[in-house]
């Protein structure tokens, strides 16, 4: 029976499971003295894992398991983001309680985490939905209210019908403005909802987004258009009998181009205008603010607003594409100059005036045709023709009396309300008399009461004996407030609670904070770039400035992982498109999975999950266990050899392995890692099929490539480190060290090079047979030749040439000479001409292995000459018999 057929790898994975819990091996230490923090976006317990999430959460793993074994202290966590819609919707269909729901999920969800191998510290798990965790929520919410940073006000919210809720504006996706939850189209209604304000982090976010290098350029480029600051301009423009009406602009100097006024159908003034014109209220009841369609729609009011620089007076519209809370809620038209404004003007045949030209052109333009856009000289404005876009703007800023320079961003405050029963209640209580209170810390948590299924509308106001209650300031009646929280507050700071999650007086040790944070390396999907990176960066501000933690980012390194596709299409669990973990581990085992997923692509690399790719990587689990095996139980036969020269090569490929590998997984290209950990295991193998392997140097390769391979496929390597008679587990071994100070990858790439040049020989002679190759290093005056060239300026022929000992080598020293000249752009430096020497001599076996000939490497002078002036540095020459 092969070796390969004993591989058992339920009784091995389930084995080192139990031992690693048994032991401790993944329990972090609070008192680290070389901290590492390595996280995954924790999940949504939804029921059921698929190939995506494992794939998110082995990455993770891997690094933390390949950080413990360099030695660090490491903090890798799991929880469960366990409040939302999702819960409460599936109770309601399974006329059951959300908890009870979510707590079956995270249940099945982390034994199928525990069956993947995944090393957590499972004693730091927090569950958001836990009173103990969300105790912390709103004791957070307090400190923004005393502070000034949370508070209830009225306004324009995006409404759900389908989730029966409001919705921040970054939960709002799409041109066609849908719900990021369940994809419906959003509403806008007017109610009175808690805000916390973000806004007033808006510069401080965007400037500490310079200082964010370990995150992807393009999460960086988003949360920049996100924040969308604007430098610009307020300027008043008066609408006799409603007053002065100020609209922000970025391009005053285009103000002679103004030929109409928009405001928002939300806006006061259009409320003023509408209370005494009923037929223009029903005619602004039928826009749809926040419409991002094709067409821009509109009401004439019949009102004119005046220039505040020409005296010109326009028409004033109400318009659906000027939103409430964006700038002032009012714009100056300009159709010549900005598209939205022309499409606009084209739809209702306002004037399209030119009042900017290019400044290298002759000033005439299809302004009908489209908006002219860009920056450039003033025309059509009277005393200002010629003055420059950027002059212009700055002049009229001090000319124009009600202007002013002016800031604004797109970003808009975090609105946290939300109307349902699954979240954290928010700690107010409304009192006629004392208006909104918060509740004492010592009444805290305010924990959800019973739940009650109710078809429409948010359950918890069904609940009397919550809703009534008293005031904690007069005493009197008083009803507590039946929102709950976005559940972004939950995942805005749970990095914070694992670093002390047992404790009661505060929501987490400051002084453990302060050691662990920020989070070293942080993976998930790229679907957060706003929503929850955004909010975790302005609560880790938030609190810093109130002097909870001394960081004010929460995540140094961010990695947004590619998904596992199934027939290149995303894995869907409401479409039953999904591979499952546990069939894939019940037949391969997990650590056939992970070598997958690890394998095939870097991790920010979409890839297809494919039958053939599990099969080839079990094959070479398997293959790995039997080598050991083999190994051990003294199938492969070993000696004391000595010093050949194919020793001398595995050893040094050994540590020339260890080099590259752990490049690799510093640099989180686990993929580049494992090619050279698996490709040791097969060199391994050729070595002793070639000859009777020596002992200490193939049983060091193994051990090597046991360490290599176990953060990745960790329980097959605990099963091979304890048969090579480790007592320890491997996961806590020491990582392996190159045993010297070598330029291993270019001797790797001279090797590589050459077998790839004999190759080509060989096909392009078409010579079936070759009976002798032989292999000719270049001498050592070309070495020295290369080296003058490569620090020469321009005169790389005179620079060679002036050189004594090669003025000596004649006109041959001069042809090589030119040919150095002729390349001299992308000369590079080669190896001394006896490594190169002794290089290819100790790989000469791998020649003789692939084209099964006799195999001869010589310096040039022991060469013909014929074939001997053809070899250069780091290309020998190459002769084939």
């Amino acid at each position: 029976m092969s070796r390969q057929d004993t591989y058992d790898h339920t009784a091995i994975e389930q084995t080192w499971q139990a031992r690693w819990d048994e032991a401790g091996v993944y329990r972090t230490p609070n008192d680290a003295t070389d901290p590492a923090y390595v996280l995954a976006m924790f999940p949504y317990p939804s029921g059921q894992l698929h190939m995506g999430h494992v794939r998110n959460y082995t990455i993770t793993d891997a690094y933390a398991r390949y950080l413990r074994m360099q030695g660090e202290d490491v903090l890798h966590p799991m929880g469960w983001d366990s409040f939302g819609m999702p819960a409460e919707n599936a109770a309601i269909e399974r006329e059951s309680d959300p908890r009870e729901w979510t707590m079956d999920c995270i249940d099945t969800m982390r034994d199928q985490m525990r069956s993947v191998g995944l090393g957590y510290d499972w004693e730091r798990e927090v569950t958001t939905c836990e009173p103990d965790y969300y105790r912390w929520n709103q004791w957070f919410f307090k400190q923004f209210y005393e502070d000034g940073l949370a508070e209830q006000k009225g306004g324009e919210v995006n409404w759900c019908p389908s989730c029966e809720t409001v919705l921040a504006n970054e939960q709002v996706e799409g041109e066609d403005e849908h719900c990021w939850r369940c994809g419906t189209p959003v509403e806008s209604r007017t109610l009175d909802q808690w805000f916390l304000s973000i806004t007033e982090y808006a510069d401080e976010l965007l400037d500490g987004i310079d200082d964010l290098d370990g995150w992807p350029d393009s999460v960086r480029g988003m949360q920049r258009n996100w924040i969308g600051r604007q430098e610009g301009a307020r300027v008043e423009f008066e609408i006799p009998g409603f007053g002065g009406c100020e609209a922000f602009t970025t391009r005053l100097d285009t103000v002679h181009g103004a030929t109409f006024f928009a405001l928002a159908p939300g806006h006061e003034v259009t409320q003023e205008l509408i209370a005494e014109n009923p037929e223009l209220e029903a005619q602004v009841e039928t826009l749809d603010p926040d419409a991002d369609g094709d067409e821009k729609r509109g009401v004439f009011t019949g009102e004119h607003a005046v220039n505040p620089l020409t005296g010109e007076e326009i028409p004033v519209y109400v318009a659906d594409f000027v939103l409430s809370d964006v700038g002032t809620g009012a714009l100056m038209g300009v159709p010549g100059h900005d598209e939205r404004d022309h499409e606009f003007a084209s739809e209702y045949d306002i004037e399209i005036r030119q009042v900017v030209a290019p400044a290298d052109g002759d000033g005439s333009l299809d302004i009908e045709d489209g908006a002219y856009t860009e920056d450039g000289v003033l025309v059509n404005s009277g005393e200002y023709d010629g003055l420059e876009s950027h002059a212009a703007r700055d002049r009229f800023v001090d000319t124009i009396e009600s202007a002013s320079h002016h800031t604004q961003y797109r970003l808009r405050d975090w609105l946290i309300s939300r109307q349902r029963y699954w979240g954290t209640p928010i700690p107010i209580v409304h009192c006629e008399e004392c208006g909104a209170v918060p509740v004492p810390d010592e009444d805290l948590p305010v924990e959800l009461p019973e739940f009650v299924p109710t078809p429409t509308g948010n359950p918890i106001e069904e609940v009397e004996s919550f809703v009534r209650t008293e005031c904690p300031e007069c005493g009197g009646p008083a009803e507590r407030e039946t929102d709950t929280m976005d559940t972004f507050m939950d995942s805005s700071w749970y990095f914070l609670r694992f670093v002390s999650p047992d404790l009661d007086d505060a929501p987490f040790d400051t002084d453990r904070a302060n050691d662990w944070m920020p989070v070293d390396r942080y993976v998930g999907g790229v679907e957060h770039a706003v929503l929850h990176l955004l909010y975790a960066r302005f609560f880790t501000r938030a609190i810093s400035d109130m002097g909870m933690v001394d960081v004010e980012e929460p995540f140094d390194n961010l990695t947004n992982h590619g998904m596992v596709l199934l027939e290149n299409r995303a894995m869907s669990k409401s479409q039953n498109h999904v591979v499952s973990p546990d069939e894939i581990i019940a037949e391969y085992g997990a650590d056939t999975a992970r070598l997958f997923m690890m394998s095939v692509a870097g991790p920010e690399t979409d890839f297809n999950w494919t039958d053939r790719g599990v099969r080839s990587n079990n094959e070479f689990v398997r293959r790995l266990h039997g080598t050991v095996t083999e190994f051990v139980e003294g199938t492969t036969e070993t000696a004391e050899a000595g010093e050949r020269p194919i020793d001398e090569y595995v050893a040094r490929e050994v540590d020339a392995t260890v080099a590259a590998a752990t490049t690799g997984y510093d640099g989180f290209r686990f993929d580049e890692a494992l090619r050279e950990a698996r490709a040791l295991v097969t060199l391994l193998r050729q070595y002793r099929e070639r000859v009777t392997p020596d002992a200490s140097t193939f049983e060091r390769g193994l051990r090597v490539a046991v360490r290599l391979l176990a953060p990745v496929v960790p329980h097959v390597a605990e099963e091979c480190w304890e048969a090579l008679g480790e007592d320890g587990f491997v996961a806590e071994a020491d990582w392996p060290v190159a045993g010297s100070d070598v330029d291993y990858a270019a001797e790797r790439r001279l090797v590589e090079n050459t077998r790839e040049d004999v190759r080509h020989i060989v096909d392009v002679a078409d010579i079936e047979d070759p009976e002798e190759i032989e292999v000719v290093v270049a001498p050592a005056w070309k070495h020295r030749a290369l080296d003058i060239a490569i620090e020469a300026d321009d005169d790389v022929v005179g620079s060679v040439m002036r050189d004594e000992a090669l003025r000596t080598r004649g006109e041959a020293a001069a042809d090589y000479a030119k040919d150095l000249a002729a390349n001299h752009q992308s000369l590079t430096e080669a190896l001394a001409p006896e490594t190169e020497l002794a290089a290819l001599r100790r790989a000469a076996w791998l020649f003789e292995r692939e084209f099964e000939a006799d195999v001869t490497i010589v310096p040039a002078n022991e060469a013909d000459e014929s074939v001997a002036k053809k070899a250069t540095p780091g290309r020998p020459a190459i002769q084939i018999d």
